[in-house]
């Protein structure tokens, strides 16, 4: 009777009276009114921070420093060539090409083009000749000083209009050089804002619908997207413009792809667990807290590893590696931010309606379970093609990983295949462009070896042994210094007859005429004995550079990096896994796999430049980019599966866990590796050697970590390890109630 009062008094306490606010209704009430101002704070800060957006061309810098080995022999050459020019330009060469050979009037015609040129703003200097070509008369030249103060693309575009509208009859031009490479360069990458952003939302909006099928949806986990990605243009804009990192357009352009598909992949597997909470009979305020106790951990784990894993590109001796690396590091975090806060409160607001017309229903008890509730069957029985899948890797665990690891094993034999050596500058483009029509025209009338020289800087009392040196190297035509008045670096030759050699604080420089093009890898083997040649010079302090020391150098730098960055990647990835899973089996497991993953793509990838695409080769760091983001981005997939796999293996047991996980995380990873290999998919559409093949490597290993590695070989590892898979931790001395069973053996 006292118990009975005593439940009375208490249930009397804990009811509202008539005049007492319901507790869970207020509560009700916070949640969503705390979800419409975290709504309404995002939508508010879209406009000012989609501001940056368009800044971000203000802060790039695309030129040849930007992409220089920092510290290399060359790089010193570059920076100490400075002081031996008489202005601080950088020269455009108006290439002339006639049927016939080009006469007097023709060149006074360009003479006067000339002197115009030499009136505009952006004009540094007068302009070089005309100069008849020496190896064809059907050719002239004419150069131009850009200042370096200028818009460099904004003058290449007034030139080439005021040089095309002066030029003699029947006589075409083309403006190459320097200046005009950099122009080219700037108007490729001028599609990043637009084109790209269009065409990858564009691809991600068509695989959400078709995934989701319900307009809504995939329009508020698009906007998710944007959301982050101007959050991460404003902190890009502001690192970059404060001078903390270096932005150039190849770092832009994966910025945009990267966030896209990262948040849109997070976005992904909330809205997952999200569905299978509805299902499960809960409103949609108790949906998104178990949604997000269930993706908050593998997102932040996912977020963190990529975050850790491009950051090691700051170990990198490149410039272009180093800058790549923080700016990643922040679109990641950009996109955290965005799917665990923006998409969680607009969720809550639109409850069921975000999946009209086909919003989850309340599953029966009688019917297959699409969530992790109920027995093993019933929830593959709710998967229907990734619970077939299960059952069929839990038939032969061990023949399928070995026929996996042999088929990825194939493909990484290639991988010695792979050209890796550099590219000439004027190859990266892959369409038709005005600079590489203008050199080729210039080869032509000029001829192309020894174009452009290797520099030699030295102190000025061995300068004439540092080029007797030079000179008996083979390969090297001729090394003679800069005199005063005798032109710029770019101006090999011997020194005019009473002049003395141009000196600089005590050191000369010393133009040295290649045998072969500066571009090529006789080029580089050349510079490489020139190096050894005059280094041997007692008390010349010597050094080279020019475009073959460069293209060495960023070849060797590339070299030391993968040396070095990838055990650094892989290190930080496995401490990750490490925390994660609390296991040392599971991520070491996951690891292998992944870099199996990377070997297979990089000899595919070999296969497909090479001999379908016949590609002139790849620039050095390919490899490295590619193994960094694969890396980083493939473990999320195995992140989500063995999170996943971890949580039901301590309600279920090891092996029950690993079928549950396939089977509930299937779709959705699937969805995920499809989204981010769209994304990435879209760098193909700038005309950019290096965009493409990073491009096809990244999504081609991202399909094949998110359709193989994650639905095949990892779960038969799990599988055929059992409960040492979570060695040392508590699962892997539990084997489970069911682990002598097979899933669907009846």
């Amino acid at each position: 009777m006292r118990r009975q009062e005593k439940g009375d008094a208490m249930h009397a306490r804990q009811s509202p009276g008539p005049d007492r606010p319901d507790g869970p209704l207020r509560s009700k009430r916070i949640r969503y009114g705390a979800a419409v101002l975290l709504v309404a704070v995002w939508l508010a800060a879209a406009g000012p921070l989609g501001s940056f957006m368009g800044g971000l061309s203000e802060v790039q810098s695309n030129d040849s420093s930007s992409f220089l080995p920092v510290g290399a022999e060359s790089t010193q050459v570059q920076e100490a060539a400075q002081d031996f020019r008489d202005d601080r330009s950088v020269p455009a060469v108006a290439v002339y090409s006639a049927p016939d050979p080009i006469g007097r009037g023709e060149l006074a015609e360009i003479s006067e083009a000339a002197e115009r040129a030499a009136e505009q703003d952006w004009a540094a200097a007068p302009p070089t000749g005309p100069i008849p070509g020496t190896e064809d008369d059907r050719f002239a030249q004419l150069v131009v000083p850009v200042s370096e103060d200028a818009d460099t693309a904004e003058a290449v575009r007034e030139l080439r209009a005021l040089l095309t509208d002066s030029a003699p009859e029947g006589v075409e031009v083309r403006v190459a050089g320097p200046a005009g490479i950099a122009a080219d360069l700037s108007a490729a990458f001028g599609g990043i804002d637009g084109t790209l952003l269009a065409v990858a939302v564009g691809a991600v909006l068509v695989i959400l619908i078709a995934v989701y099928r319900s307009p809504l949806l995939p329009l508020v986990v698009i906007a998710s997207a944007m959301l982050a990605l101007v959050l991460a243009a404003a902190a890009v804009y502001g690192a970059a413009s404060a001078g903390w990192i270096d932005l150039n357009g190849q770092s832009q352009g994966i910025l945009f792809i990267l966030v896209v598909g990262a948040c849109t992949d997070y976005a992904l597997l909330l809205v997952a667990r999200y569905r299978e909470a509805l299902q499960q009979g809960e409103d949609p305020a108790a949906a998104v807290r178990t949604a997000l106790r269930g993706s908050v951990e593998p997102v932040l784990a996912s977020g963190g590893t990529v975050i850790l894993g491009v950051l090691c590109l700051l170990a990198s001796d490149l410039s272009s590696n180093r800058g790549l690396g923080p700016v990643a590091a922040l679109g990641i975090a950009a996109a955290l931010v965005s799917a665990l806060t923006f998409l969680p409160a607009a969720l809550l607001l639109l409850g069921r309606a975000a999946f009209w017309p086909f919003p989850p229903r309340p599953v029966r008890a009688s019917a297959p379970a699409p969530s992790g509730e109920g027995a093993l069957e019933e929830v593959l029985d709710g998967h229907p093609v990734w619970g077939r899948i299960a059952r069929s890797v839990d038939r032969r665990p061990r023949w399928y990983w070995a026929a996996t690891v042999v088929l990825l094993a194939a493909g990484a034999a290639l991988v010695p295949q792979f050209r890796a050596e550099g590219t000439s500058q004027l190859e990266v483009f892959r369409t038709e462009v005005e600079s590489v029509a203008g050199q080729e025209r210039l080869d032509q009338g000029f001829g192309g070896a020894g174009a452009v020289p290797a520099v030699i800087i030295a102190d000025a009392p061995r300068a004439g042994e540092v080029a007797a040196a030079a000179e008996a190297v083979p390969g090297v035509a001729e090394a003679a210094p800069l005199t005063e008045g005798g032109g710029g670096p770019e101006r090999p030759g011997a020194p005019e007859a009473g002049l003395q050699p141009k000196e600089v604080d005590g050191r000369v420089l010393i133009n040295a005429s290649l045998d072969a093009p500066a571009e090529s890898t006789e080029a580089m083997e050349i510079v490489r004995e020139l190096r050894t040649a005059v280094h041997a010079v007692p008390g010349a302090g010597a050094v080279v550079g020019g475009t073959a020391a460069v293209n060495l150098d960023t070849l060797d730098t590339s070299s030391r990096d993968l040396r070095v960055i990838i055990p650094l990647v892989l290190l930080a990835v496995t401490a990750v896994l490490v925390v994660l899973l609390r296991s040392l089996v599971a991520p070491l497991l996951l690891v292998a796999t992944t870099v199996l993953s990377f070997a297979a793509t990089l000899g595919v990838g070999a296969l497909v430049f090479d001999h379908l695409l016949e590609l002139p080769g790849a620039d050095p760091v390919v490899p490295l980019f590619a193994f960094v983001f694969l890396v980083a981005l493939g473990i999320d997939y195995n992140i989500f599966l063995m999170t996943r796999a971890r949580e039901e293996a301590r309600r279920h047991g090891p092996r029950e866990g690993v079928l549950r996980a396939l089977a509930l995380t299937g779709g959705v990873i699937t969805s995920a590796g499809v989204v981010l290999a769209a994304t990435f998919a879209a760098l193909a559409v700038l005309p950019i050697l290096f965009l493409l093949q990073l491009a096809f490597l990244v999504s081609f290993g991202v399909l094949v970590d998110a359709l193989l590695v994650r639905s095949v070989l990892v779960p038969a590892l799990g599988l055929d390890a059992g409960r040492w898979l979570w060695w040392p931790s508590r699962l892997s001395r539990r084997p489970g109630p069911n682990a002598s069973g097979r899933a669907g053996g009846r």
